[in-house]
């Protein structure tokens, strides 16, 4: 077995991980980075890309100003007993300075989330505004060769391999039909698109959390870390009491490398780790991931094997998201997440007795949550959202896009279920017609004066930013009265895992006796989620992994072992 060496390793490519990398590479650290695939970039690839970051300063350049009372108030209130103040005051102070650190330092560039809520706004020190920060959009051909090492866009969400990114730019998509600039706009995008295509078979414009990716790989790139691909980790190096590097299984053997200073453990929680998950999760048999399937747990199980703990006390163990399953043409099947049609005007979700079960603005993580909840013991937990064809046609319907595109395939794949009347509608869904005829006279009984005195839709400030303000009298309520009536099937989902090892404030993994282990750091979904298994606002778990990659970083540098 060959030897090598560096002063610190990070297994996984994410954010946590490449963050901790950057980090401590900028700080003259020689840093390896070790990734399980062929492409680097993990389930951080396939998000949305957005980092809950209070107090940043791109928020304080636009005016907006707060202290740090304010979203550890939030927090408090939100996590209640899951609440773990030391670490998340190291969250919330470090948070501003990762995001100026990468700003001032590196070629990961920033835009503000200005507009973005959190989730409760009737919560103490609920934010309505300038916590959240996301990659400015980057053209791939800054990475050189590296291109060729970057994960692919998740299919599922991008439209033809183009990344659309939440705000201006998903507003001139859904709008193309409405808008000259709209459309203007858009033919550009594409155009482009489809040459970068044609030239490098791949979309270069990187946005949501391809460009976070990209450009962290470019600052990477630039500070000297050593990137390898395909080269899982497969045990650690543990001698007198300390972590002193690991074993990488590459393709020209197995690889001992040696770090002086420590490891960093980033390999993307255990989302595709069936016994875990069969130990951890609700529903485990009926549960879809949208993560990539290599995050299958190593991380989590590499900490243990040195004395790590798993902390399973959390609210929740994974960050919930309903999905819907599209059947493709080439046999395969496709998990869509559904964010944004939820909170439009004109549709709600029922179970299979035809009831609605919560507020459909909410967050993603609620709604499963509360499907979780709602469903009788034994039943399938799933539900299915209904609207009219002309809010498909408005706002789309899961992966079925908005007019001009055809909804046709797939109403034909069975993906979409159409009636002519709810009760045929109902019948097509196995949903209970009685059940859905009451449920739907009720709602439009009181959604035409544009209210929902059952659950409260339209009443936060979260609801009406998932709306449509040009819906009035509330942006989140309309009617479904007019047929035909379509319906898509959800099930439970997640963007990733919340349970993962306990670490303390300086991201250093915790032993039984809550000592931390020598030279054994965690990041991302490989540490305990500091928010305790809740989901406070957009951006939680990318948020985190940022900044407390940043913080390992940080404490490998000034804190040799």
């Amino acid at each position: 077995m060959s030897m090598q060496t560096c002063d610190v390793l990070v297994i996984g490519s994410g954010a946590g991980g490449l963050s901790a990398a950057v980090t401590a590479a900028w700080h003259g650290l020689r840093v390896v980075v070790a990734e399980k695939e062929a492409v680097f970039g993990g389930t951080t690839a396939w998000s949305g890309g957005w980092i809950w970051a209070p107090l940043n300063p791109l928020a304080k350049r636009s005016g907006i100003v707060e202290d740090i009372d304010a979203p550890r108030t939030y927090l408090r209130h939100v996590l209640g007993n899951n609440f773990d103040e030391v670490r998340v005051n190291a969250f919330l102070e470090a948070a501003p300075q990762m995001v100026a650190f990468f700003e001032e330092k590196t070629a990961l560039q920033f835009q503000d989330g200005n507009r973005i809520c959190d989730t409760y706004g009737a919560v103490p020190g609920a934010g309505t505004g300038g916590r959240s920060v996301i990659a400015a959009p980057y053209n791939a051909r800054g990475l050189g060769d590296l291109v060729n090492r970057l994960r692919h866009p998740l299919r599922e969400t991008t439209f033809l391999g183009m990344t659309i990114q939440a705000g201006a730019d998903l507003a001139a998509f859904m709008n193309v039909t409405r808008s000259p600039r709209a459309l203007a706009y858009v033919a550009r995008r594409f155009g482009r698109h489809v040459f970068d295509l044609a030239v490098y078979r791949r979309g270069m414009q990187l946005r949501n959390g391809l460009a976070l990716v990209g450009r962290l790989l470019r600052s990477a790139a630039d500070l000297g870390v050593d990137l390898r691909e395909s080269s899982p980790a497969i045990r650690l190096i543990y001698e007198n009491g300390s972590v002193r590097g690991a074993v990488l299984r590459t393709q020209q053997g197995e690889v001992e490398v040696r770090a002086s200073r420590g490891v960093v453990l980033a390999a993307g929680g255990f989302p595709h780790d069936s016994a875990r998950r069969q130990e951890l999760f609700p529903a485990n048999d009926q549960h879809w991931a949208l993560a990539v399937p290599s995050a299958t747990g190593d991380g989590l199980r590499l900490g243990e094997s040195v004395g790590g703990i798993v902390d399973t006390t959390l609210a929740a163990p994974g960050a919930w998201c309903p999905v819907s399953l599209v059947p493709f043409p080439d046999g395969t099947i496709g998990r869509f997440p559904h964010i944004i049609e939820r909170g439009k005007p004109g549709i709600i979700g029922v179970l299979a007795n035809g009831r609605r079960f919560c507020n459909e603005g909410n967050g993603y993580h609620d709604y499963v949550s509360a499907m979780l909840a709602a469903v009788p013991k034994g039943e399938e937990v799933a539900s299915w959202l209904i609207c009219t064809r002309a809010f498909q046609r408005r706002y789309g319907l899961g992966i079925a896009r908005p007019a001009p595109l055809s909804v046709e395939p797939f109403i034909k794949s069975g993906y979409i279920k159409v009636g002519q009347t709810i009760a045929e509608l109902a019948l097509n869904c196995g949903v209970d017609p009685d059940g859905l005829e009451r449920t739907l006279a009720e709602y439009n009984q009181h959604a035409r004066e544009g209210s929902d005195p059952e659950f409260g839709r339209g009443s936060t400030p979260y609801n009406r930013l998932q709306g449509d303000a040009a819906h009035k009298p509330n942006p989140c309520v309309a009617p479904i009265e007019r047929g035909p009536f379509y319906a898509v099937k959800v099930v439970p989902g997640s963007f990733g895992t919340f349970a993962g090892l306990k670490t303390d404030n300086h991201a250093r993994v915790l032993n039984a006796t809550s000592q931390p282990i020598p030279g054994l750091y965690a990041a991302g979904t490989d540490m305990a989620n500091v928010m305790g298994g809740h989901y406070p606002a957009g951006g939680i778990n990318l948020g985190p992994a940022m900044t407390f990659g940043f913080i390992a970083g940080q404490h490998l540098t000034s804190h040799p072992t």
